[in-house]
């Protein structure tokens, strides 16, 4: 069942929505925008019904404050973790974890627009966008070991690695230290730097670019992005085969043809 998103109001975070375009923003910039056990499952399920909405096609997931995201907030969440039992902290991390799969299953591209503060979890939810723009006053990291805990949280042994290098995401995740936005630019993981007074202004002109684009294929190809990750280069060619095919079905596909015989720009409508 399809499902319309653009008068979506969560508790927990700011939701903003115009020309097929979501914009979500934490709504705790007085404490650098921290998450919260509310606001991880409302998160999750927003991305979750994504994949049913037919009234977004992109979603821009900024900065509030000067900030991204702070992480996990210690008062509302790390100390209420230290005195669970096992098998409530499994569901907690679990949880998380949930988080990061909705947005890579959400069907639908993200753009992390990200100023300030990224650290722990706010590392974590730049890291499962597909595109990162970033201010050169950016911090970034991965900040799990400063706490005490494993680098390998919300996937981001498996996810950083294929991003910016093995050798690179080893460090940043064994030292906990900042990623710099020149580092991160360098390194492939922000791929655009732009000032604090323009980088929403280029998040939303990409995300414009890409609803005007051919949203059926887009979804397609953020399917396969991810899903070859498991496969070998056999199974990605002829998994990629039949994607194609299936694109090739769409009205898209044909409107596309018919502009380029026409020496127009092709309009396309997602079907």
């Amino acid at each position: 069942m399809m499902k319309k998103m653009h008068d979506l109001k969560p508790q927990y975070f700011q939701w903003e929505w115009q020309d097929r375009v979501a914009t979500i923003r934490l709504n705790r910039p007085d404490r650098k925008n921290p998450l919260t056990f509310e606001s991880y499952a409302e998160l999750r399920d927003t991305f979750r019904a994504m994949v049913y909405a037919e009234d977004v096609d992109v979603v821009v997931f900024t900065s509030n404050g000067g900030n991204f995201c702070s992480g996990g907030d210690v008062h509302d969440i790390i100390g209420p973790l230290t005195k669970m039992d096992m098998k409530g902290l499994l569901a907690f991390t679990r949880m998380t974890g949930d988080l990061v799969k909705a947005m890579i299953n959400c069907s639908k591209p993200i753009i992390a627009a990200v100023d300030g503060v990224a650290v722990g979890a706010g590392a974590i939810v730049a890291m499962a966008s597909d595109i990162r723009l970033a201010t050169p006053e950016a911090k970034c990291a991965f900040l799990f070991t400063r706490v005490g805990l494993a680098g390998c949280d919300m996937g981001a042994c498996a996810m950083l690695p294929r991003i910016i290098g093995q050798g690179r995401a080893a460090e940043l995740l064994y030292l906990g230290r900042s990623m710099s936005a020149e580092e991160g630019h360098s390194w492939g993981f922000w791929n655009a730097l732009h000032s604090a007074d323009d980088i929403e202004n280029e998040a939303q002109k990409m995300a414009a670019r890409l609803a005007a684009g051919p949203v059926f294929a887009h979804g397609i190809t953020k399917t396969q992005l991810n899903q070859e990750w498991n496969m070998g280069l056999d199974q990605a060619i002829e998994a990629e085969a039949q994607a194609q095919a299936i694109c090739m079905q769409t009205q898209d596909f044909e409107r596309a043809y018919n502009a380029f015989v026409a020496k127009e720009k092709p309009v396309f409508e997602g079907n």
